[in-house]
């Protein structure tokens, strides 16, 4: 799959991949300040932003997506970030392919399993006909019943387009909804990945605790962990100064 990537700045490769629900323009307030130093691709995953939709779905081919990506622009070996969903995806291939990454950073995600927890969001998002909407306010009042915080309401409508037939999703919604609980699988590996890797977590997230230091090190035997201060869940689009000067300082 030839997925949609935006290419800025000079120096050595660094690849962004995004989260679940979010595409490439989610890094854009980080991208202005690394494309200083380096080469970035900001990636759309599959089914996201405007890559190809497919049926399937899970980590097995977000990773060989990956790969091609790498093979097509003439990649060898990249710096590699990934955020949330894409933190599972750089993870797992890291641990694939480990001599095609540099160094590895990996954004308010662990290696282990994670329940459910979008499907109030799934069901508001399905719940928005888009053959009846009029306007994106039509599309938040909708939203607005199933989730209370419009920074939420805000992140998730960017994924609203609209084209010569009127509104469309540009996240392939029915093959999420469906599977969903592929996005928070753990990884499972008998293989490390040996070479520096940074976890970044926001300060009042729950995603990255202290009983998962263990599987941290189990994969990731050369890793450190940074909290990044008054920082969530989005910790790039929360703190972004904070979050480009930890990734500065562990690149270089």
């Amino acid at each position: 799959m030839h997925l949609n990537f935006k290419k800025i700045g000079s120096g050595k490769p660094l690849v962004i991949l995004h989260g679940l629900f979010g595409s490439a323009d989610n890094w854009y307030s980080i991208a202005k300040e690394l494309e200083k130093t380096y080469t970035l691709y900001l990636v759309d995953q599959r089914n996201h932003g405007d890559s190809p939709h497919a049926d399937e779905w899970n980590y097995k081919v977000m990773v060989e997506d990956l790969k091609d990506l790498l093979d097509q622009e003439g990649l060898e070996k990249v710096y590699l970030m990934g955020h949330s969903m894409g933190g599972k995806t750089v993870m797992n291939f890291a641990l694939q392919y480990p001599e095609r990454v540099e160094k590895l950073i990996v954004a308010d995600i662990a290696p282990r399993y994670y329940p459910v927890h979008h499907q109030t969001i799934l069901e508001g998002l399905n719940a928005i006909d888009l053959k009846t909407i009029k306007s994106r306010k039509d599309a938040d009042d909708i939203l607005g019943q199933y989730v209370s915080e419009l920074g939420i309401r805000q992140f998730l409508l960017k994924s609203l387009s609209r084209d010569s037939n009127g509104f469309v999703w540009k996240i392939n919604l029915p093959v999420i909804t469906k599977n969903i609980n592929n996005v928070g699988e753990a990884l499972e590996s008998d293989k490390k990945y040996e070479g520096p890797t940074l976890f970044l977590a926001g300060e009042n997230s729950n995603y990255i605790q202290q009983s998962d230091l263990s599987d941290m090190e189990e994969f990731f035997p050369n890793y450190e962990v940074e909290f990044i201060s008054g920082a969530g869940h989005w910790l790039h689009a929360e703190q972004p100064n904070a979050v480009i000067e930890e990734v500065l300082k562990f690149l270089k």
